[in-house]
């Protein structure tokens, strides 16, 4: 997976301890209302699109510029859909461990082909929601609250 090169500088001293950090997810769909989904290099689920914001970067443009990298889609991000604080944190092969503040938003396909753009997916694809591959909850439930017409949800209690 790439890693960004602030947490690179951090990792040299801080070693594999774990770093909480910001991140982004979206939850992109296309004319058709099919969901875009990539299939991750480093564990090879298939997952919504995430990163993580670079130093002073505002949530929306990374949400946008992740869903580019890593599939060549250009999207607009038409809400929030939530924020919460990932209730686990991730241990990543290098042994790295995160957890994430996660902001989720839902987003509008405008242009491009989906293929794998970068060294972070093995696929991305479209997927009709009734034909979704195996997904974690957390996917599952993002997923839902895009589609709801209701405000942001955040957490209130733990999940």
């Amino acid at each position: 997976m790439a890693i960004p090169d602030f947490i690179r500088a951090v990792r040299a001293t801080a070693g594999h301890q774990l770093l909480f950090l910001p991140g982004v997810s979206a939850v992109v769909f296309d004319d058709e209302g099919q969901v875009l989904l990539g299939r991750r290099a480093d564990n090879g689920r298939w997952t919504l699109i995430t990163g993580i914001p670079e130093p002073g970067e505002q949530p929306a443009l990374a949400v946008v510029r992740e869903v580019y990298e890593e599939t060549a889609v250009e999207c607009v991000v038409e809400r929030v859909v939530l924020v919460e604080a990932l209730p686990e944190p991730v241990t990543y092969p290098n042994g790295d461990r995160c957890q994430y503040m996660d902001t989720t938003f839902r987003c509008r396909a405008v242009a491009g082909e989906a293929r794998v753009n970068d060294d972070e997916s093995l696929d991305v694809g479209w997927f009709p929601l009734d034909a979704l591959p195996p997904l974690r909850e957390g996917d599952l439930f993002r997923i839902k609250q895009a589609l709801a017409d209701e405000p942001t949800w955040f957490a209130t209690t733990a999940r």
